[in-house]
């Protein structure tokens, strides 16, 4: 079973995305801060990730170099989710370690469709 960590400060994010990727393939993970999210992925990494890209406690950049800096043996897919399309925060979410980025508020079929194209590159 796949596990995706969604990092969102905003809880209606997060049930969102659990509702449509939850299943019987995906097991999704909440984290409502950058903080909480760096402590679970010590102790569990997930296989995809996607961080918001305005978090009240931290930089989205400092969030994946932080992850990409765990020793573990899953390197995840990682995401950057953001409202609008901003080359700035793409290109700093990728050159700190990000595949791409997810335009939020998201429906199921662009949700999926963003998760079907993770799973063929990955």
């Amino acid at each position: 079973m796949k596990r995706c960590m969604f990092i969102d400060d905003s809880s209606v994010i997060r049930k969102v995305a659990k509702r449509i990727l939850g299943g019987s393939d995906m097991l999704v993970i909440e984290a409502a801060r950058g903080f909480d999210a760096l402590e679970m992925c010590t102790a569990d990494m997930p296989d995809i990730i996607v961080v918001d890209g305005a978090l009240p406690d931290m930089q989205a950049e400092d969030v994946i170099r932080r992850v990409r800096a765990i020793e573990s043996p899953i390197q995840p897919q990682i995401l950057i989710s953001l409202v609008e399309v901003d080359v700035a925060s793409i290109m700093r979410a990728k050159r700190a370690g990000a595949q791409g980025y997810l335009l939020k508020p998201f429906n199921r079929p662009q949700l999926l469709e963003c998760f079907r194209t993770l799973r063929i590159a990955a």
